[in-house]
């Protein structure tokens, strides 16, 4: 158990920026717990004797470092969808990594390599070392959620809508906004953010996915300016779209407990 908790004194952006200012420190005290250290070692000391998606998933300590990294620890019990998303690979469009849905299990499938024509990727220290990395900083976030969820997926947004935002196809060009829109549908804090961004209700992820990417683009023209993500790679336009969210996010917690007090009240009067 990591005994380190991260400082946020108070919600809202008064929050976030007190986290952004701290962050470099707290990160790096975060970085040095104990037990965070001992299973970092570990996996570099043992990572370079995994030659297969088999070998990996059967050590549970190396899979937890893993799957981590990408923000998909709470797949651990799931053993045999691990193996089978690490043996597709991404590179053939029926892989299952492309069929779930969620990007971070193509980033996932993507890091280690054991997909057909793939080079393993377990003997480079530089990539291992990255995934360490990785994984301190997932866990550093996650730590951040258990107080703040909001704070959690900004943190996460910071680094993740920063590569949405320039990402390029395979002919160096950069995707289309459709493209860019769809890499947020696919991973879930993205969403959540652009979700309660855009005062979009809670059942919305219910719709057909071409119906989001429509009322997406709609309401982000309307709200923010333009549909084009790849303004996100400016940081001053990365902070108003934070902004925006943290404001949206504690509004919707206020009208939650607005809602909650009310319902209380009835119920006493009854």
């Amino acid at each position: 158990m990591i005994l380190y908790q991260p400082i946020i004194p108070t919600d809202g952006i008064a929050g976030w920026k007190f986290l952004q200012s701290t962050y470099d420190k707290q990160f790096d005290t975060f970085s040095k717990d104990p037990v965070l250290s001992r299973e970092s070692d570990y996996f570099l000391e043992n990572i370079g004797k995994v030659e297969t998606a088999a070998d990996l998933v059967k050590d549970t300590r190396l899979l937890g470092i893993a799957l981590g990294a990408f923000g998909l620890d709470d797949q651990l019990p799931m053993k045999a969808l691990v193996q089978r998303v690490l043996e597709d690979g991404s590179s053939a469009d029926d892989a299952l990594a492309n069929k779930l849905g969620d990007d971070r299990w193509v980033a996932f499938t993507e890091a280690f390599g054991f997909g057909p024509g793939e080079s393993v990727k377990t003997k480079s220290a530089k990539d291992m070392e990255n995934i360490v990395f990785s994984n301190k900083t997932q866990s550093f976030e996650a730590a951040v959620g258990q107080q703040d969820e909001s704070m959690r997926i900004a943190l996460f947004a910071q680094r993740e809508l920063v590569n949405i935002a320039t990402d390029v196809n395979e002919d160096g060009e950069p995707t289309s906004v459709n493209t860019k829109w769809f890499n947020v549908i696919g991973q879930p804090a993205l969403q959540q953010m652009f979700q309660t961004a855009l005062n979009l209700p809670s059942n919305f992820i219910q719709l057909d996915i071409d119906q989001q990417l429509g009322i997406y683009k709609d309401r982000a023209q309307r709200f923010l300016g333009t549909d084009d993500l790849s303004v996100y790679a400016d940081p001053e336009k990365m902070e108003e779209l934070t902004t925006r969210y943290l404001a949206q996010a504690r509004l919707a917690d206020f009208q939650a407990s607005q809602s909650s007090a009310s319902t209380a009240l009835m119920l006493l009067m009854q």
